[in-house]
């Protein structure tokens, strides 16, 4: 039997293990309320019954809208599969914005077969800001639907149904926004696995915030909003000065609990091809983080907290062994669990979104990011590049 009566006189253990308690609690809610909660996501049954009935009656038009930037290898690849939706009444509009590449010609060879797309090319730099707010602002301007479909060049449709998922997000005249979700395709190398439990982690933190009533933001690669909500809200004008945010910054200052969905269905998600390089998916990361410090005390809490209870938890849990507060056997043990509740929430990420194992790495997996992210917010952002994706 194990002897705890030392706690009553030594209130650095007791401070110590109470930290240690309280760290361990913090995480596996979080797992739960985040990882858990967005990997078993089904709809509603009211919410099924007046998506199919709203399917029967009709499927309002819908613009997908793109801008593009020396991209046309992946337009060349990608393109097709969103002018070929299963979808009644849709159109396709590209920003090209100052390319310099064959991207014209493919939007050339692509316009003259399909004539529901529409291309609005930039050859001189009109941009007073930085970013790709200006040309995506244009982009919308120039699309005739209401309902607005958000990508980049390098996504791909996971099937021809797309459109018709991600409209299905829409629960009536209330919903404005919906947030959808992109995934990485399935590598076989560290950096792969790497980016796919970062890209799981993150976008589990903002759907899991949206589905718990508090969205605070979304990703550009898989967006939609209503035409007429985005300008009756000023567009970009309260955020121009910021590089950064064309999708998130939006999200942040728009979004609420009755005007936001969620639509994470298999045939509503996206896929994009992971970073090849450590630098460029470090590259991605920073600008990522770029526009953190505008997001609401919510969305700072559901980034910051697992880490901090991260750092509290391993600090304390490593001095009550050291200090010989607790028995090894017992902080081994705790451990153990909750390193297996992890396993079992991020799984559910992993199987609902078709990714790799990397679950079974999880621990190892989220000390990397507990480091590498605390570098990455504490490290300034330069950058004076025009255009970002």
């Amino acid at each position: 039997m194990f002897d705890f009566s030392h706690f009553l006189s030594d209130n650095y253990a007791l401070v110590l293990a109470g930290v240690f308690l309280l760290a361990t609690i913090v995480l596996c809610l979080y797992y739960g309320l985040y990882h858990l909660r967005v990997g078993r996501w089904q709809l509603k049954r009211q919410d099924v019954e007046s998506t199919g009935s709203a399917t029967v009656s009709g499927l309002p038009p819908v613009s997908v809208v793109l801008t593009a930037h020396n991209d046309a290898s992946w337009l060349r690849e990608n393109l097709v599969y969103l002018l070929e939706q299963d979808y009644p009444n849709f159109e396709v509009v590209v920003v090209d914005y100052l390319s310099q590449d064959d991207t014209q010609f493919v939007l050339k060879l692509l316009k003259d077969y399909y004539p529901h797309m529409k291309v609005v090319t930039f050859k001189e730099d009109v941009n007073l800001y930085q970013g790709k707010k200006y040309p995506l602002s244009i982009g919308i301007k120039s699309a005739k639907n209401d309902i607005l479909l958000l990508a980049d060049p390098d996504c791909t449709p996971k099937n021809l149904q797309w459109l018709r998922g991600m409209v299905n997000g829409y629960r009536g005249k209330e919903t404005q926004i919906v947030l959808g979700y992109c995934g990485l395709k399935r590598t076989k190398t560290l950096l792969g696995w790497l980016q796919e439990y970062d890209n799981l982690a993150y976008s589990a933190q903002y759907l899991g915030s949206a589905l718990a009533g508090h969205p605070y933001t979304g990703s550009g690669r898989n967006l939609s909003y209503r035409r007429s909500f985005f300008f009756s809200q000023g567009a970009f004008i309260r955020h121009y000065g910021v590089a950064d945010g064309s999708d998130d910054l939006f999200v942040y200052h728009n979004a609420n609990r009755k005007n936001t969905a969620v639509c994470i269905n298999s045939d509503a998600c996206l896929t994009t091809e992971p970073k090849k390089s450590f630098a460029a998916w470090h590259d991605m990361r920073r600008h990522r983080v770029a526009t953190r410090n505008w997001h609401s005390v919510w969305g700072r809490l559901a980034e910051d907290i697992p880490s901090i209870a991260n750092v509290l938890w391993y600090a304390a849990g490593v001095l009550l062994v050291i200090n010989g507060s607790l028995p090894w056997i017992v902080v081994a043990g705790v451990a153990l669990i909750r390193w297996a509740w992890q396993i079992v929430c991020f799984s559910q990420l992993t199987r609902r979104f078709d990714n790799s194992p990397v679950y079974i790495l999880a621990p190892l997996f989220e000390i990397y990011f507990m480091i590498a992210n605390t570098i990455l917010i504490l490290s300034p952002l330069h950058s004076n590049r025009k255009f970002k994706k």
